[in-house]
């Protein structure tokens, strides 16, 4: 199969195996763990696309070989019609701007330590975006973006409900302006009145800066 113009993500016979070690030290391996085991699929841009399925299917394991935490066992993985496994260190640091990653616990993904202003902040330190003031009013602009106050720029992680606490989490994700974004199971942990909040939220985003999202979720 071709890789298609109109798509951003191309996912071609991608698999996953986790090898699992036996013997008295651990050495040998002892055969695999089959977490994904050929999965061909597109996202086109501006899209939002749901990868459902039982917990242990290897959802989560797609979307973490997408941004590059694993690599796979085999297939490709397309960005903007280039395969992400060939990526020069200029492209893959211009590549991990702009994709960007919602994770499932708003509070664990967290630093308690940090301020939510400085947790939002951190993303455009690590890669030189916007500096002094403009970073600050940055923070400010995405915190009302998300549905929170400016002036909460200086509250910690534990004093948000679960609901806002996923804000912060999307606040921090939109923070590099990305073009894709993967949202791993964004709102299991949430009440179901705030989990509809957020669902709003992220799509109420998309339209606004034309976001491509993929969805990892076990419950339609």
């Amino acid at each position: 199969m071709g890789v298609g113009p109109a798509a951003l993500i191309q996912v071609r016979d991608l698999v996953k195996h986790f090898p699992v070690r036996g013997g008295l030290l651990a050495r040998r391996s002892a055969g695999a763990v089959r977490a994904v085991d050929g999965i061909t699929f597109d996202i086109g841009r501006g899209e939002t696309v749901g990868l459902v399925g039982e917990s242990g299917c290897g959802k989560t394991t797609t979307g973490r070989m997408i941004m590059k935490l694993i690599p796979p066992t085999a297939g490709e993985i397309y960005f903007d019609g280039r395969p992400i496994a060939a990526l020069s260190p200029e492209q893959e640091k211009s590549y991990r701007r702009q994709v960007q990653m919602v994770f499932q616990d708003p509070f664990s993904s967290l630093n308690p330590r940090m301020t939510v202003g400085n947790i939002i902040a951190y993303p455009m330190r690590i890669q030189d975006a916007y500096t002094g003031p403009a970073r600050d009013q940055r923070v400010r602009e995405l915190l009302e973006l998300v549905g929170l106050s400016r002036y909460q720029a200086n509250w910690y992680p534990h004093e948000f409900s679960g609901g806002e606490r996923q804000r912060v989490g999307i606040a921090t994700a939109l923070a590099l302006d990305p073009t894709f974004v993967f949202c791993d199971e964004p709102v299991s942990s949430l009440d179901v009145s705030a989990q509809a909040q957020i669902l709003n939220l992220l799509k109420d985003i998309r339209k606004e800066f034309n976001l491509t999202i993929l969805i990892v979720t076990h419950n339609l």
